[in-house]
């Protein structure tokens, strides 16, 4: 037996405990953050603050996604309520150039009710973080600080940590009724899809 054969083992035993801890890692970082996830997202903190954020969803030709419509009724009902004066309704333009999300949300809570001045859209984000970026420089730009975010119940937790990390706080959240998936495994997949992309934000890859 040559001087290779004996080392080689001892080496490839340890990358293996050192791949098994990895796993157990993320395993651990992933069961708990699921688990924050459904807790957050199980809260209605219907506090006042200066605004709520509606976070976007698929819009057809101008019309909401039955989706975004049950985000922006939730987020219209809070307003109803008094819970904030202004509303910032979120979301870039997807496959169809001429709309966005945030545009088209603004427009259903015109036409619903809600006066123009107390509504403003963020039309260019692409995705969540995009989009919690670009509302902190809004509420900023008029001197909001604390908001009401909106969306669906697994999302809003991702939500409330990316705001918090654009400087905007106290932040609450207010999941639209009936938001969860109705199956165990679907639950399952949509919280660990969550985890998953809370992961890659803090890592620095989305």
């Amino acid at each position: 037996m040559n001087d290779d054969s004996v080392h080689r083992h001892p080496k490839r035993r340890w990358l293996l405990r050192l791949e098994a801890v990895g796993l157990v890692t993320l395993a651990a970082f992933l069961g708990l953050t699921g688990a924050r996830i459904v807790r957050e997202g199980s809260r209605q903190e219907l506090h006042a603050a200066d605004a709520i954020v509606v976070f976007g969803a698929a819009e057809y030709s101008g019309h909401p996604s039955p989706v975004l419509r049950a985000r922006l009724d939730h987020a219209f009902v809070l307003f109803e309520q008094g819970l904030a004066p202004v509303v910032i309704t979120t979301g870039g333009a997807a496959a169809d150039p001429s709309f966005s999300e945030g545009g088209v949300g603004r427009d259903y809570l015109e036409h619903r009710g809600i006066p123009e001045r107390n509504l403003i859209a963020e039309t260019q984000g692409s995705d969540t973080a995009q989009s919690a970026m670009r509302v902190a420089v809004i509420m900023r730009a008029n001197g909001l600080h604390s908001c009401v975010a909106v969306s669906d119940a697994y999302h809003v937790f991702r939500i409330k940590k990316l705001l918090e990390h654009e400087g905007i706080g106290p932040v609450y959240v207010s999941s639209r009724p009936d938001s969860r998936p109705h199956s165990v495994v679907q639950r399952l997949y949509a919280v660990m899809r969550e985890a998953s992309s809370y992961l890659l934000w803090k890592l620095g890859m989305s």
